[in-house]
């Protein structure tokens, strides 16, 4: 099996904290995102992952760090790292086209925008699977629609009728890569007017228009990142549920002192926090030092300085020093606010 993982695009919605940083490589819940997402697919899929393709945009912007990053990320999970660039922001299908070389046989496609929690398991009658997830406003969203069979028909992106309350997730599986690969050739070689690009969808479609059978797998968690509010609130069900799990959020190394920490909290290497009350959902970075503060469902990123601060909900990111009383902050990298 393998997995093939675009994360190319520049994530201007998470801006500011997305300027320095990539945002798949943003922190939650104390894991950069798209190691959370490959982590949660190999653990949940039987067959063995034996490659794994990252589809990275310009290297001036996903550098060399970036790089060493995913390749250690996919070295642990016992699988060949690939890198490839999409230099122009051209779709979603196109940027599958750029691990054109590695489309073939059973894959696993799953765009770095979002966090499951789902048991991936494969139906062995489909020839593909799109994963879903039932929502409330399905007009926001792009969704499947389904014959008697349940079998995926059509997909339709932010419908203004009622087609189905099924959301497309953006994570796929095909049991033959080529013939998506095959499809999304044909749709690569048009022209493109201003501002149209190559989606997926339409090497789907065309696909489905050919015989190839899609089923619908459903998960349990869906979990958006794609701006500060909803990264927040994903930092803090991811908390619950490693702490569920299990999962030792506390670095030993930590230095707290005179200060109460009310799970679930994920707490980094070498962080100081002293006279403050932290939690619940609040995720500290390596390095950070937090002082005289009361904290709740917040994200910190690393190596910041906090001091007397209240905050109730709050992003905020690498080397910021703050000091000061909000309600709501959204504060990017090297930030100072007094």
């Amino acid at each position: 099996m393998k997995i093939i993982v675009p994360m190319a695009g520049r994530g201007s919605r998470l801006r500011p904290h997305s300027l320095t940083i990539p945002k798949p490589l943003i922190s939650v819940a104390g894991t950069p995102i798209v190691h959370q997402l490959v982590q949660e697919i190999t653990k949940v899929v039987d067959d063995p992952i034996t490659d794994i393709a990252f589809i990275l945009g310009d290297p001036a912007f996903f550098g060399e760090e970036v790089v060493a990053s995913l390749n250690i990320l996919a070295q642990k999970l016992g699988a060949i790292s690939h890198i490839f660039r999409q230099l122009e922001p051209l779709g979603t299908g196109h940027a599958i086209m750029c691990a054109s070389s590695l489309l073939e046989g059973p894959c696993i496609v799953a765009y770095a925008d979002t966090l499951i929690s789902a048991n991936l398991k494969l139906d062995p009658e489909a020839d593909a699977v799109i994963w879903v997830k039932q929502v409330n406003q399905p007009e926001a969203f792009g969704v499947v629609d389904l014959d008697s069979e349940n079998r995926i028909t059509n997909l339709i992106e932010k419908p203004k009728d009622f087609v189905s309350d099924l959301a497309v997730i953006g994570i796929y599986y095909f049991k033959r890569t080529e013939l998506l690969k095959e499809a999304l050739d044909k749709v690569v070689t048009q022209d493109l007017i201003p501002g149209q690009e190559y989606q997926i969808n339409q090497g789907i479609l065309a696909m489905i228009e050919s015989g190839v059978v899609f089923k619908t797998g459903k998960v349990t968690t869906w979990m958006d990142c794609g701006n500060p509010s909803a990264t927040i609130e994903t930092n803090t069900a991811m908390l619950q549920i490693k702490s569920d799990e299990g999962v030792k959020l506390i670095n030993n190394s930590a230095i707290i002192e005179s200060s109460s920490i009310i799970s679930p909290c994920f707490i980094g290497k070498n962080v100081k926090i002293k006279n403050s009350i932290i939690g619940p959902g609040v995720s500290v970075g390596e390095g950070t030092v937090i002082e005289n503060s009361n904290l709740k469902n917040c994200l910190i990123q690393n190596h910041s300085y906090l001091e007397n601060v209240q905050l109730k909900k709050g992003m905020i990111g690498n080397h910021v020093r703050y000091k000061g009383n909000s309600t709501f902050v959204s504060i990017g990298d090297y930030s100072e606010l007094n």
